[in-house]
């Protein structure tokens, strides 16, 4: 796959190395506004608090 996106970059070198560097941009981009914050509200990650000791404290009060 990575090889197949190489030879079809435009340019020499330097051309698909920046080309390159804007997919991985792209990328992350993608991941960091969009797919993560979705994913978000999915994890059970919301009433867990980890303590000094390194243990995880549940912060919910019954």
């Amino acid at each position: 796959m990575y090889g197949w996106i190489w030879n079809h970059l435009p340019g020499g070198r330097p051309g698909k190395l920046i080309g390159s560097a804007i997919l991985l941009a792209g990328a992350v981009a993608l991941l960091w506004y969009v797919v993560f914050p979705w994913a978000e509200p999915l994890l059970p990650f919301d009433d867990v608090q980890v303590t000094e000791g390194g243990g995880a404290a549940d912060t919910v009060t019954q």
